[in-house]
């Protein structure tokens, strides 16, 4: 044999005794080199979590799981994942993801339809961390607006206990615990908890005020989903409470809040903080989001949809994810490199996630036995302060009461872990304090506002502290 000859025979050796294409390979190498940049990861291993997102689909497939059906809020983090990450899942996989986008408050109205019948509309569900305890338990009035008083509004106040990621025994919902955590024991101050308390009420008569006082006439009227755009608009010089998943839509190129160079005519900081509230509180709300499972569904098409949760969420999706959406999940993606270099256009996200200050804001707690239905009372009571039709005592005496009824109807019907057991009625001055939620009515509720410098605020994050 001659040279020649025998350098092809080892060359058709080592197609046959070494590295051999895998299907889906061809795909995946398209999407990593094309779309999944940059990354933490080398493309090596991107290929490798690739190659075992295959496998796994492969049995899957061979269980006859041919598509899925999931749904999210939309956001612009979802809509990169039911746009972008389905598609690339699908042709990768072989298993056909159908994404949908519905409002907020449409995904927690489904989601309560499909565990009241026991019957799930979808494979998996991306929702807010909020309804953990709601599962733990069981398997233009806007809904929106009372959502974010609970757990924002009466968190920056100081309704709450000290404590991180949730005060104990008493919640930012002014939801009393029993000791262990497991038992909500009551919302009003006559049973230990503090959602009438003065802390509670000084929150909502504030919230009326500046309403009144400092907002567009229109911004009453406005829901969740509406007043969230208006800030990028650049009619508005200051917001008191922002959701980070709209930095996305403030940055912009083109937009009146963003320079001709990128950087942004807006920034980031902590929002202010009530005369209830103590250093070592939580301060706020903030939510990496949770995925769904009814356990009584379709086990492969579970199995998949629980699949598809891991490949939007893996490490060689993730960093493009958090460049598209800002909404940053994992602490190797905020500390990268390319982060580092975002940094100057995004208002100061990069340094809050990257500060141990971060933790002060957080979901809301487990206190919350039934997230969907103690939600709904916020925003009708809420309401009715806004309009004058009641004072903020009495709307939030009421609000009390009714979590209270709530609470009762569910330790009546019984809960398969951590029913509530609420206290007996009794004279809320014994459970006011000073030393513990829920708070006694201070005898200043006004001190003195300070103006504190941007980057002294910036320093604070980096220390762990809120201001």
């Amino acid at each position: 044999m001659t040279m020649k000859y025998r350098a092809i025979a080892l060359a058709a050796c080592a197609l046959v005794f070494g590295h051999s294409a895998w299907a889906g390979e061809a795909e995946a190498k398209k999407w990593v080199d094309n779309e999944f940049q940059p990354s933490t990861l080398s493309k090596d291993k991107q290929m490798a979590e690739m190659k075992w997102f295959i496998e796994a689909a492969k049995k899957l497939q061979a269980k006859g799981v041919k598509e899925i059906s999931v749904v999210s809020e939309t956001i612009t983090t979802h809509e990169y994942e039911s746009k972008t990450l389905a598609k690339a899942f699908t042709e990768i996989t072989g298993i056909t993801v159908k994404h949908d986008l519905i409002q907020e408050g449409d995904v927690v109205e489904k989601l309560q339809t499909s565990m009241q019948s026991g019957k799930s509309i979808y494979d998996g569900w991306i929702s807010d961390s909020d309804l953990i305890g709601t599962h733990y338990r069981y398997g233009k009035k806007d809904p929106s607006l009372g959502w974010r008083f609970t757990d924002a509004w009466l968190s920056m106040a100081g309704t709450a206990d000290i404590g991180i990621p949730n005060g104990r025994p008493v919640d930012e919902w002014g939801i009393r615990a029993s000791a262990d955590g497991c038992n909500p024991q009551g919302a009003s101050v006559a049973r230990g908890g503090a959602t009438n308390s003065p802390a509670a009420v000084y929150a909502l008569t504030k919230y009326v005020d500046w309403m009144k006082k400092y907002s567009p006439k229109e911004a009453i009227g406005m829901t969740f989903g509406e007043a969230g755009p208006v800030p990028a608009q650049g009619q508005i010089a200051q917001q008191i409470f922002w959701y980070t998943a709209f930095t996305a839509d403030m940055t912009k190129p083109g937009l009146p809040v963003v320079n001709a160079d990128g950087t942004p005519k807006w920034r980031m900081a902590p929002g202010p903080n009530g005369p209830y509230w103590k250093q070592g509180m939580q301060n706020g709300y903030q939510d990496v989001g949770s995925w769904t499972f009814f356990k009584d569904h379709d086990a492969n098409k579970t199995a998949a949809a629980w699949l598809y949760a891991q490949f939007v969420t893996a490490k060689t999706t993730s960093l493009k994810k958090t460049i598209v959406g800002l909404t940053p999940i994992r602490e190797s993606d905020i500390r990268s490199e390319a982060m580092t270099k975002m940094a100057p256009k995004l208002g100061g996200l990069v340094e809050f996630y990257r500060s141990p200050a971060r933790v002060a804001w957080t979901p809301t707690g487990t206190n919350v036995p039934d997230y969907p239905k103690l939600a709904q009372l916020w925003w009708k009571n809420v309401a009715v302060a806004v309009t004058g039709e009641k004072t903020p005592q009495q709307a939030m005496d009421n609000l009390a009461n009714e979590m209270d009824d709530v609470m009762a109807r569910l330790e009546r019907a019984g809960m398969a872990r951590c029913a509530p057991k609420l206290n007996p009625k009794g004279d809320p001055a014994k459970y006011l304090s000073d030393k513990a939620a829920p708070w006694a009515k201070l005898a200043n509720e006004k001190p003195k506002g300070e103006t504190i410098a941007y980057e002294k605020l910036l320093n604070a994050w980096k220390e762990g502290r809120v201001r």
